[in-house]
């Protein structure tokens, strides 16, 4: 079985259109949440977001191109470009058969169909642009960068809603691992910050309503937490078996060493009391890294600022870390940069690994009193600088999916 190293990195966040902007800006506590400025939220119960700004899709798509992608599909292709130019595999002789892409996303095309609904209704079929179908589906995220790149290998948009992208690294690990494929593009990408998407998520009671003080609206374990914060954007990495990483003289950053998968059979948006579900998937994960708890040296949770799904992550955390989680760092990324949905585990997989690279833990943002029986080792006021040697990644989707990760920093 080969070892599997991670040799690029790429993100586009409200916090910043490339990896060192987007950390930077998460040790520095800055939040990306703000008013909506794409629609008029003036009729919508949440009218804030953390959104994606200045991306420069000139630089990548011209006029008549940018008709054929979806805004989820362009953070797909910007983010894939930057880790794929970072790997440098494609300037190597690599089998372009056995280089994938597994890349995801929870939705899809959501702003291309709501905009197409309104042309349908105002101008009949003739409304409908022939890219419709192309610009919706969730595969072409990955279908495109692959189109754009020449990547022949296996190719899948994985759904599992908000561990769409966890999930995505997760299956693409295997496949290197047991031989299938040499390189493969992973992560996740999500544009749903729309207007029917938000008033569906706020109607379900599942956001904050903090419109008065955006960024103070995510703040996951905190007492007053009232909801998440919806994100957009994508994160990508480049797994490689060590292999074809040596072989051609990569610069490793990094190693997947674990995955689990699990599904709660609970609930269609709850998480299964005490996160049993997500207590199994991260035992698989250590089992298969060949490590104990004990070994674990900073969990990016998913930390998505709800009252029940903040409260069993905890429970969860205590029950597989029974011995050190008053002394094992953790944080939340989604207190600064939302919760990207199907996103999230592709952006904050890449915030792992650019951990591990600096050895620092980014905060928690808004975390002033953490809730009942909230005793974890919460890294709240300022960046944190520790030596990161396993690393821990977390997500729970709606329908019970649940997925971890476990990053390695490499060694030879």
């Amino acid at each position: 079985m080969e070892r599997v190293v991670i040799t690029g990195l790429g993100v586009v966040s409200a916090l910043g259109n490339d990896v060192d902007t987007c950390f930077q800006s998460l040790l520095s506590k800055k939040s990306g949440v703000s008013e909506i400025t794409s629609f008029d939220c003036s009729s919508h119960l949440t009218k804030i977001a953390a959104e994606v700004k200045d991306l420069p899709v000139e630089d990548y798509f011209d006029v008549k191109s940018l008709k054929k992608h979806d805004r989820f599909s362009q953070f797909a292709i910007i983010a894939a470009d930057q880790a794929i130019k970072q790997s440098g595999f494609l300037d190597s002789d690599v089998d372009l058969e056995r280089c994938g892409v597994f890349v995801g996303s929870g939705i899809g095309g959501l702003l291309s169909h709501e905009s197409t609904q309104k042309n349908f209704e105002k101008r009949g079929v003739r409304g409908v642009s022939p890219f419709y179908i192309s610009n919706l589906i969730s595969n072409l995220g990955g279908g495109n960068i692959a189109i754009r790149y020449g990547l022949k290998g296996q190719n899948f948009g994985l759904v599992s809603a908000c561990s769409t992208g966890t999930h995505s690294i997760g299956e693409a690990f295997l496949k290197i691992k047991y031989g299938d494929q040499d390189v493969i593009v992973a992560g996740g990408a999500e544009a749903s910050i729309t207007p029917v998407t938000m008033a569906g998520f706020a109607n379900m009671k599942a956001m904050s309503r903090r419109n008065d003080s955006p960024t103070e609206a995510s703040r996951p374990y905190d007492k007053d937490r009232d909801g998440f914060v919806m994100g957009e954007g994508a994160g990508i990495l480049v797994l490689e078996s060590y292999t074809n990483a040596t072989k051609r003289g990569a610069t490793i950053l990094g190693e997947v060493v674990g995955y689990g998968a699990t599904c709660d059979a609970y609930h269609i948006t709850a998480v299964a009391p005490g996160g049993e579900g997500v207590v199994r998937s991260t035992k698989l994960a250590l089992n298969q890294a060949k490590i104990s708890p004990d070994e674990i040296s900073y969990i990016n949770t998913h930390g998505t600022s709800t009252p029940l799904g903040d409260q069993y992550e905890v429970e969860f955390i205590k029950k597989v870390f029974t011995n050190t989680y008053k002394s094992l760092p953790v944080s939340s990324s989604k207190s600064m940069i939302g919760h990207l949905l199907g996103a999230a585990g592709g952006v904050e997989s890449v915030i792992c690994v650019q951990s591990m690279v600096e050895n620092m833990v980014h905060p928690t943002l808004n975390l002033e009193n953490p809730g009942e029986g909230f005793d974890l080792d919460f890294v709240v006021n300022e960046a944190r600088e520790t030596k990161l040697n396993y690393v821990l990644k977390n997500s729970m989707g709606f329908g019970g999916h649940n997925a971890s990760l476990i990053f390695k920093n490499f060694e030879e």
